[in-house]
């Protein structure tokens, strides 16, 4: 977990400062027309009196948004970091009338940090128990279609094209065409978009891969639903969220012999 808001003193600092620029520029002269002003506004703003005003303000403006987007997912977690406090902190010690000293703020950043550690350790155990409900649901529906089969494992697997090729074995190397999607179709994976098969070694795979393809001859195309405990179980990663139950489209193209292997090191 990465500390939260380190950084919101000078973000905030920025944002006081583009208040104080909306105060000044937001009133209309009593004797200028509304759209004389906001011109006059903004050619204001893009005012700089030396480069080094004008780097600090970029660096200024860049902060800020990193703070603006930092309240925005404190806030998704159910944190109510509001702007004006944030200031409210900075405009303090700029006027050396700060309400909490060096050691309470340091603090203050740990006990937030802790806290949204703790949210979104409960956030991420609410999403993966409502994935394996969801994926336990599927694969019962699934497991009612014609022709689907359920090994020892809990793979279930349904065969689209019987191929008559030899089947491969745990260690060999395979040559695969395959799509692959979340239970709600969303795709993470294809070989058919990158539009070039994929070949590796069978047991270096996900265990619902290691052993469903070993069931098919080449030639086959099969239909794989994995459970998490084949997959990548309560990993998550930002395609895949904890506990989900995957669907491949799998054709197996080839099964790569050592001759194959070293020719086709040759030709590179």
């Amino acid at each position: 977990m990465k500390p939260v808001l380190k950084m919101s003193v000078l973000a905030a600092t920025i944002l006081l400062a583009v208040g104080c620029q909306d105060e000044k520029t937001s009133a209309p002269a009593e004797t200028a027309e509304p759209v004389a002003v906001e011109q006059q506004a903004a050619t204001d703003a893009k005012a700089f009196e030396s480069d080094d005003q004008k780097a600090a303000y970029a660096i200024g403006a860049s902060l800020a948004q990193y703070l603006s987007a930092n309240l925005e997912q404190q806030k998704e977690l159910g944190l109510d970091l509001k702007k004006e406090d944030v200031l409210a902190g900075v405009s303090d010690v700029f006027a050396g009338n700060s309400r909490m000293s060096q050691e309470e703020t340091q603090q203050a950043l740990q006990d937030l940090d802790q806290r949204v550690s703790d949210m979104m350790a409960s956030k991420a155990k609410e999403e993966a128990e409502k994935n394996t409900k969801a994926g336990d649901d599927f694969r019962a529906d699934f497991e009612k279609q014609e022709g689907v089969k359920k090994t020892e494992s809990g793979l279930l697997y349904q065969v689209e094209t019987e191929g008559n090729g030899e089947m491969p074995k745990a260690t060999d190397t395979v040559q695969v065409h395959y799509s692959g999607t979340l239970i709600d179709g969303t795709e993470f994976d294809s070989s058919y978009k990158r539009n070039q098969p994929a070949t590796f070694p069978l047991n270096q795979v996900i265990p619902g891969w290691t052993e469903g393809v070993q069931l098919m001859p080449v030639g086959s195309k099969f239909k794989f639903v994995i459970p998490p405990e084949l997959a990548y179980g309560s990993q998550a990663n930002p395609s895949i969220p904890a506990n989900s139950t995957l669907v491949f489209e799998v054709e197996l193209l080839d099964i790569v012999k050592a001759d194959q292997d070293a020719e086709a090191t040759a030709d590179q």
